[in-house]
């Protein structure tokens, strides 16, 4: 199995339980692995015959802004199952953190792995 990797995509979004953190946006940073063959595109040389990393990059920063999710398990879960079903991604792998969530911790966050029947 190929995978392509996506590391360190930092989003400023309003995610988290407390209302003052309803009120403002937050850094979250999501992280991903995809698995894909990548046979072809090596082959060919052309994007179009992998799967476009900047075009999920861009759809999962869509999501992360516009989803205002309230936790980071329900916010990797959805980016899962975007990824899966509009990319066509039989598997991921999502991490989501938020740097400065706990005081003296470099990050906090959630790690998940999902094949397509499951996201």
């Amino acid at each position: 199995m190929d995978k392509i990797f996506l590391r360190g995509l930092a989003i400023d979004a309003v995610v988290g339980i407390w209302d003052w953190e309803r009120k403002i946006e937050q850094k979250v940073v999501v992280d991903l692995e995809m698995a894909t063959d990548i046979a072809k595109a090596a082959r060919s040389d052309s994007i179009d015959d992998t799967l476009n990393y900047k075009a999920v990059a861009e759809r999962v920063r869509e999501y992360v802004v516009t989803e205002q999710a309230l936790l980071v398990e329900s916010l990797a879960e959805g980016i899962a199952r975007v990824v899966t079903s509009e990319f066509d991604v039989p598997w991921v792998k999502v991490t989501v953190n938020k740097p400065g969530a706990i005081r003296g911790s470099d990050a906090v966050g959630i790690e998940i792995e999902r094949s397509k029947p499951d996201a």
